[in-house]
């Protein structure tokens, strides 16, 4: 059983509630408040938002709760605890792929995410100092295109993010991680039904709603279906290490499938009041619902300017954008430092510096990227498909290539590698709802994750042309 291993990292001290709101914390970040709304603008509205829910619950719950299950029995980093299964099962330790994969797709993410979570942490002093008030459109723009373009500015914020980074994660489970998200979390959730209500009263709330929650499939093609799909497979940081190693924290008496559908149904209201916080401004305004990446930094900054108390909300947003990027950060940094405390031998201070410090060097291919540099910006391709800069090859390379195939390595390991008496210890439910878990595990979630990644590296698009003609 899992209470026969014990993490050299320590265990969450308060038990359920600390491990949901590291969990909940790990998986709502930038892709919940900036990346969500403006793909749902692009992709039908309410259509995308009811297949998202369903893929969060046919797909996603089961994958997260076979990720807190490896983490509580290995009680390990990642790829370690995958590999001590395995060796349980007495199946090849070549399975350890499935947790490696995502402890270096965490690493890889993290170098751009710090990046961009630099861009909202200099918007909410940029807000607050009254910047955006009266400013037009164009201006607004150009401000960005001016930011991104410099390079001692993304370099320095970047700096600023990981090193909150690395104070909180080295000062351990207790003392840094718990202690983090027991603040943060509550204040995320706080801020943003704060700036719901604030949008809902200040731009057109029933617009928004109308456009979220009516679902007009006549705008939904396959694509946004298979995005749909991936972007719920994403959102809750599956596949990234994440969920394994805060489960290698969880005491052996808390329910996994509890846990997990609490962490899915908290990331889901988040992803749907950023939503409700965003598009009532979005609609009042008559700005473009499918603005694109542009949507938070460039749009919304235009409402902030022009409505009243925008100069408080904007800035209350930005400082909410943060929040939500710092929790992921430091789940993402998590697997990095427990693997280097684990092989290494090395102080978990002195494990995070060295990984902060390595994330930082590897981020300057996004900052560079951005500012233009001829080198960071040299048009990548992979599998044939023409990629972009640095930044964008990273940034396919991990969601649109190591996520996927972690994720479909997981669902293998966990459905047909590990002994079913095995998983049903740890899950500990009733018969009827272990089995549905066992048959989603096994059948539903490596189908969904092969389509997702097909339709992702383009070969369901070139199944079409050839069907086409």
């Amino acid at each position: 059983m899992s209470g026969t291993r014990q993490s050299v990292h320590g265990l969450w001290s308060s038990r359920f509630l600390a491990f949901i709101l590291a969990a909940t914390g790990a998986a709502v970040g930038l892709g919940n408040i900036w990346k969500f709304p403006y793909i749902m603008g692009q992709n039908g509205g309410g259509a995308f938002v009811l297949v998202y829910l369903l893929c969060i619950l046919l797909i996603g719950i089961p994958v997260m709760m076979s990720e807190v299950l490896i983490g509580r029995r290995g009680r390990q980093s990642p790829g370690h605890s995958v590999k001590t299964l395995a060796l349980e099962a007495k199946a090849s330790t070549r399975w350890q792929i499935a947790g490696w994969s995502g402890l270096v797709a965490s690493y890889l993410i993290l170098s751009f995410y710090a990046v961009i979570a630099g861009w909202a942490l200099y918007y909410v002093f940029k807000t607050a100092s009254g910047t955006f008030v009266g400013m037009p459109a164009a201006e607004v723009g150009a401000e960005f295109g001016s930011f991104i373009a410099n390079p001692l500015a993304l370099m320095g914020w970047s700096a600023i993010i990981l090193a909150v980074t690395v104070f909180v994660v080295g000062k351990g489970v207790h003392k840094g991680l718990e202690k983090a998200v027991n603040y943060l979390m509550p204040s995320l959730f706080v801020l943003l039904l704060l700036m719901a209500i604030y949008s809902g009263l200040n731009g057109a709330f029933s617009e928004a709603v109308d456009f979220m929650f009516k679902p007009d499939f006549s705008k939904l093609t396959m694509n946004g279906v298979l995005l749909a799909l991936g972007h719920a497979f994403f959102s809750l940081s599956l596949a990234s290490g994440a969920m394994i190693i805060y489960g290698a924290y969880l005491p052996a008496n808390v329910s996994i499938a509890k846990t997990s559908i609490l962490i899915a149904l908290c990331d889901t209201a988040v992803a749907l009041l950023a939503g409700l916080a965003i598009f009532p401004l979005v609609f009042g305004y008559g700005l473009a619902p499918g603005e694109g990446p542009g949507l938070i930094f460039v749009t919304l900054p235009i409402a902030f300017g022009s409505m009243p108390f925008g100069t408080l909300f904007g800035t209350l947003f930005f400082v909410m954008l943060v929040f939500a990027a710092f929790t992921s950060a430091i789940a993402m940094i998590e697997s990095t430092v427990a693997w280097l405390v684990e092989t290494k031998g090395m102080k978990r201070r002195d494990a995070t510096l060295f990984t902060g410090l390595s994330l930082w060097l590897l981020g300057l291919l996004t900052v560079f990227s951005f500012a233009g540099a001829g080198w960071a910006t040299f048009e990548w391709t992979l599998l044939g498909k023409p990629i972009g800069s640095f930044f964008e090859l990273k940034d396919y390379l991990t969601s649109a290539i190591m996520l996927p195939i972690g994720g479909l390595f997981i669902a293998i390991f966990v459905g047909w590698v590990m002994p079913e008496k095995v998983s049903a210890e740890e899950l500990a439910s009733s018969s009827t709802a272990y089995q549905v878990w066992r048959f989603a595990i096994r059948w539903n979630t490596p189908v969904a994750v092969i389509i997702v990644f097909l339709n992702l590296i383009g070969v369901l698009d070139l199944f079409s042309a050839i069907v086409g003609k």
